[in-house]
């Protein structure tokens, strides 16, 4: 995997308007991975596109109307099947982490790079999902040194108590044993 001017070569790239440029004299040390279905626990749509996009019907769900004023993205998003689709350039600031801190240090959208996958914090994600993911990240470590093993968190790490993903389900061992 060849990550080139701060986006995976030959794989979508849909541009989020849902980003901004990150604070001078940052460095990316942190991967943030999450999990995200549309609606909760239904996969295999395009829904997280076009949420990421600014572009989700909201009467398609009434769980919808709860996130209508949201304005989120991701860097990354890996599909069910494997579809690795990116968003927004490593090099800005996507807005996935919202309210977080790591290590004491606040605003980790300002100097992480954020993963969704698709899937749900009480479910099992998809061996292939787990492929791509340790395939992406080692594309990242090779590109921004910072980014350790020690600097991969969920959602769950740097937003406590309120966020739960990527869950129970996601097999750290499994991710962080191959990368």
């Amino acid at each position: 995997m060849i990550i080139n001017n701060h986006l995976i070569a030959d794989i979508k790239f849909l541009e989020s308007p849902n980003f901004n440029t990150r604070p001078k004299d940052v460095s990316i040390n942190l991967l943030v991975i999450h999990s995200i279905s549309l609606p909760p626990k239904v996969y295999g749509n395009n829904h997280i596109e076009n949420f990421f996009l600014n572009k989700l019907d909201h009467s398609l769900d009434p769980f919808y109307e709860e996130i209508r004023e949201l304005k989120v993205s991701a860097h990354l998003l890996i599909k069910r099947d494997g579809e690795i689709i990116q968003f927004v350039p490593f090099n800005m600031r996507a807005w996935h982490a919202g309210e977080s801190s790591f290590q004491g240090k606040d605003n980790c959208n300002d100097y992480s790079i954020g993963i969704e996958l698709e899937g749900s914090d009480d479910d099992d994600f998809e061996e292939i999902q787990y492929d791509k993911l340790c395939e992406v990240t080692i594309a990242l470590q090779g590109e921004y040194k910072n980014i350790t093993k020690e600097n991969i968190k969920g959602h769950s790490d740097v937003a406590p108590g309120r966020k739960k993903d990527p869950g129970l389900f996601f097999k750290w061992d499994r991710y962080l044993d191959n990368v």
